[in-house]
């Protein structure tokens, strides 16, 4: 069993849909424990600067109000990434921030990067810890699904629905670019759900003459009207980066392939004019869907109960279908999860004729 009388929440990295049922599922959960919840605002910047920036959280923050039911983060995140040689400065200052407060743990709702950033603070300032995936990118290694992901996905395919219409009354190949960073599991799962004709991913290499042999089928159809779907990480094919452009802490930005493509569509075929639709930040938007919703409680509830019987520094998961955890150092270490070359939804895509490039 534990000692634990209190606890800290943060929500790190991008925002999605669900973030907001997470924190409602930790504070409840913990309530009923007995224990009191700070909610610290905006990532781990609550806990590194002057003044702190927190609000204690019950049961009553969310039983009466909306918020559960919305996208974003109520407690604000933090997307901006610290230069390394800040990091150890900024580990400090969050132990500090943690020892202030009083905090036997914080639980941490976040992607890859975060479980990677904020399990190394908690370790230099020796913080217990337990994480919870959330990302739109499904990159998060070891579980199967993250919160976020599922309301992401069908934020692109209600965008697919809705470019159909018009792609079939101008005649045209519409180019959804999605988010995904180096990951193609948002671009292949919504471009099944919304009937694409490709995609293009990061993983898997592809050639202008397989977009163009596709392209030449479906006019060959009757059909006058494609859909391509394509992951921002995608490169040329080449296999260079289309734009060079980084932030202010030297992380590469993805984008751009989407105009990359029609530009290079457009030059050498002629049987199809196309448009580029970039969603961008609209796919962190969105009310979670059911799932995110149920996954949220789940993984909220599992971490709460994890602190009661004692065991930190793990991250809850989704694996095989059943709730598990793994610790952090199996997280960090697994890496980035990629879409796997020959994942059902890749056999799946090619099987029923959709062009996702050149699998070997």
């Amino acid at each position: 069993m534990t000692d634990i009388k209190k606890i800290g929440v943060l929500t790190s990295g991008g925002d999605c849909a669900g973030l907001n049922a997470v924190v409602m599922a930790v504070v409840n959960a913990a309530t009923i424990q007995g224990w009191e919840v700070y909610g610290i605002h905006d990532g781990t910047n609550g806990l590194t600067e002057t003044p702190l920036s927190y609000e204690i959280l019950t049961p009553d923050n969310y039983s009466n109000t909306p918020w559960p039911r919305l996208a974003g983060s109520y407690l604000g995140s933090l997307n901006s990434g610290i230069k390394q040689e800040s990091r150890e400065q900024a580990a400090i200052r969050f132990g500090e921030g943690v020892r202030k407060l009083g905090l036997d743990a914080v639980i941490v709702v976040g992607g890859d990067g975060s479980m990677n950033i904020v399990s190394n603070y908690c370790n230099i300032a020796g913080v217990k810890m337990i994480g919870i995936p959330k990302t739109i990118d499904n990159d998060t290694p070891l579980t199967e699904f993250s919160v976020g992901f599922n309301t992401a996905c069908q934020v692109c395919t209600n965008a697919l629905d809705d470019l159909m219409t018009t792609a079939r009354s101008h005649h045209r190949a519409l180019i959804l670019e999605v988010m995904g960073r180096d990951a193609g599991h948002l671009a292949i799962h919504s471009a099944l759900a919304g009937f694409a004709d490709i995609c293009l991913v990061p993983e898997i290499p592809y050639t202008l003459e397989g977009i163009i042999e596709k392209l030449k089928k479906i006019r060959e159809s009757g059909r006058t009207s494609a859909l391509i779907v394509v992951s921002e990480g995608v490169k040329t094919e080449k296999g260079e980066a289309v734009t060079a452009t980084e932030n202010l802490v030297g992380e590469k930005i993805n984008g751009g392939i989407g105009e990359y493509l029609s530009n290079l569509i457009n030059t050498n075929y002629d049987g199809f004019q196309t448009r580029v639709t970039k969603l961008g930040h609209v796919q962190r938007s969105g009310n979670p869907t059911a799932f995110d919703r149920s996954l949220a409680i789940i993984l909220g509830a599992e971490a709460v109960d994890l602190l009661a019987k004692g065991h930190t520094n793990r991250m809850v998961a989704l694996s095989h279908g059943k709730v598990s955890s793994f610790t952090l150092k199996e997280v960090v270490d697994a890496g980035t999860k990629a879409l796997e070359t020959y994942s059902p939804y890749i056999r799946a895509a090619r099987a029923v004729g959709m062009y996702v490039g050149e699998v070997e």
